[in-house]
């Protein structure tokens, strides 16, 4: 199956490397708005995102993957290019574990030695990064960012856009809000409001600006 990759960064190694591993994809195009016009190198197209569009129109089965750890900036991405949601894959690395009864919504990746647990729900354009523990019954909206060694106990939520730093742990029944972010090796004992910062073991928390 031919896919294209969004973005070209650190984060875009790791995609793929996950694909190479995987075996069922060929990396057909790589976009980046470093680039400012189409072109084929060894039979990978380079160009900005906005060649998405042209690219679209003459493969109808490329599938797509936005390699971009920045919840904001995927999020802006998938909706500049207005691709359906089956257009998207999920990638999930073979060293992981994802029980049978959870659920991943498409455009998610699961790295390396993360484990998912029985139940979970996981949205679209998640990423669960590497070593990351999500335990039974956690509710996981579009665009959440699971950092390296996160812990979600049982039954925790996080809404839409927030941000889990690495090493953070997050005990049970907790939620945290939409667009919020949890520093990295915090401790989550009490619900996290929406757009707030909460660091520290137990982690407090803070209110953050909101862009205009």
């Amino acid at each position: 199956m031919q896919l294209a990759i969004i973005g070209e960064g650190g984060h875009s190694k790791v995609i793929k490397d996950l694909i190479v591993l995987d075996g069922n994809y060929t990396i057909a195009a790589i976009l980046d708005d470093k680039y400012t016009e189409l072109k084929e190198i060894e039979g990978i197209r380079y160009g900005p995102v906005s060649s998405a569009g042209e690219m679209v129109q003459c493969a109808t089965d490329l599938k797509w993957i936005v390699a971009i750890g920045n919840n904001e900036v995927r999020k802006s991405i998938v909706d500049r290019l207005g691709l359906s949601s089956d257009s998207y894959i999920s990638l999930i690395h073979p060293a992981s574990v994802v029980s049978p009864s959870a659920s991943i919504g498409r455009g998610t990746v699961v790295m390396a030695n993360a484990v998912v647990q029985a139940e979970a729900a996981i949205g679209e354009h998640v990423i669960v990064n590497t070593g990351a523990i999500i335990e039974h019954d956690n509710c996981i909206d579009d665009y959440v960012h699971i950092a390296p060694r996160a812990t979600l106990t049982g039954t925790v939520s996080i809404r839409e856009g927030a941000m889990i730093g690495a090493g953070a742990t997050v005990i049970p029944g907790k939620s945290i809000g939409e667009w919020a972010v949890v520093g990295a090796g915090s401790t989550v004992i009490r619900d996290i409001p929406a757009m707030c910062t909460a660091v520290g073991s137990p982690a407090k928390w803070t209110m953050f600006a909101q862009k205009s």
